[in-house]
């Protein structure tokens, strides 16, 4: 698949500087670069590779300035970085999307229906009464229950489960192994020690624009008429556990190895970071940050709060509280020599070293 660099230029709303008719067949780093492939220049560390560099195209900020001559045909952007990001993206449909046409053997239910430009791999099974958009593409072993709905352009990777009234938005992606609708972790304890399944009749309801990554888990709400949702433009990563009747706000970014407990809301634009452990039935605001493996035992109801530690406070205590708690072995053995110096000077009283600890 290739472009012209005036095309690439026009995608990016850039300025061609140089030969615009060369052809660009992929992307790669600045100082990997071979003729026929684009890079971009954002960090000024890598400056020296663009005079170097056997890219046929770079594309660079509008204020660049080269300290000497430039082989590459120049792109200027307003910002680079984005620029090459937006134009992985583009890359990346163009792949993801190429696949059309149904596999065999592979199943589809009484009164389910799909749109234009499906691909459906082999050994999928789609349900009964299921609605399927345009241009989505299911992979092989990918399952999809009975009355579930899917919007348009949604890429299902291989070994994909959606339990039945699954409901999901458009330009979703959900990666390999991903589980959507499962129960929810609802046992009662009973009088002999034992515990009774709580039946889970809800559902789960991803909005658009949702990234999920591969062997994450969404249960399904505990009621019928109750779901878990996940709301628009969130990213979850790699083997995330979300439990029954939790919402996801806008734009929420939640890192691997994270879970959250049942019933617990999360707001918009909150960024939380990898193995972090929410109890239930909380609130987290609004543009909260919470660092890698805290703890979070109480609701958050403060907006644009950074957050770290079990459990979780201001991230500029944290640090100072860590600046004296790596130092509590020298301490200790301070005190320890202080203690020796009084008894040593024939004082009556001792010092009562666990006293001080306190």
């Amino acid at each position: 698949m290739e472009f012209t660099i005036s095309q690439i230029a026009a995608m990016l709303g850039g300025e061609v500087k140089g030969d615009g008719q060369g052809k660009i067949n992929m992307l790669a780093k600045i100082q990997d670069a071979k003729p026929g492939q684009i890079a971009f220049l954002s960090n000024p560390k890598y400056e020296n590779y663009i005079y170097t560099t056997q890219a046929s195209a770079v594309i660079v900020s509008k204020d660049f300035t080269p300290r000497k001559e430039i082989k590459a045909t120049l792109i200027l952007v307003a910002d680079p970085y984005n620029s090459f990001t937006q134009l992985l993206e583009e890359y990346h449909k163009m792949m993801s999307f190429q696949k059309t046409g149904i596999e065999e053997p592979s199943f589809m239910g009484n009164k389910s229906v799909a749109g234009k430009n499906i691909y459906r791999g082999a050994f999928s099974y789609i349900g009964h009464n299921v609605k399927i958009g345009d241009n989505v593409k299911i992979y092989p072993h990918v399952f999809v229950g009975d009355n579930v709905v899917i919007g348009n352009n949604v890429i299902l990777h291989p070994n994909v489960k959606l339990y039945a009234d699954t409901k999901i938005g458009n330009n979703c992606v959900l990666h390999a192994g991903t589980v959507v609708g499962s129960d929810g972790f609802g046992f009662a304890p009973q009088s002999d020690g034992t515990y009774k399944s709580i039946p889970q009749m809800g559902n789960v309801i991803i909005e658009d624009d949702v990234v999920i990554g591969a062997n994450t888990v969404i249960d399904c709400a505990t009621m019928y008429g109750d779901s878990t949702v996940i709301r628009q433009g969130v990213k979850l990563d790699n083997l995330i556990q979300i439990a029954h009747n939790v919402e996801v706000g806008k734009n929420t970014v939640i890192a691997a190895q994270t879970g959250i407990s049942g019933s617990t809301k999360l707001g918009e634009h909150c960024v939380i970071a990898g193995q972090v452990g929410i109890a239930g039935h909380l609130f987290i605001a609004n543009n909260t940050s919470i660092g890698a493996q805290g703890g979070i035992s109480k609701s958050i109801k403060e907006e644009g709060q950074k957050l770290i530690g079990y459990p979780v406070f201001d991230v500029k205590d944290y640090f100072r509280s860590y600046a004296v708690f790596k130092k509590l072995p020298d301490l200790n053995d301070r005190l320890r020599q202080l203690e020796k110096m009084i008894q040593g000077s024939g004082q009556d009283t001792p010092v009562n070293q666990d006293s001080l600890s306190q």
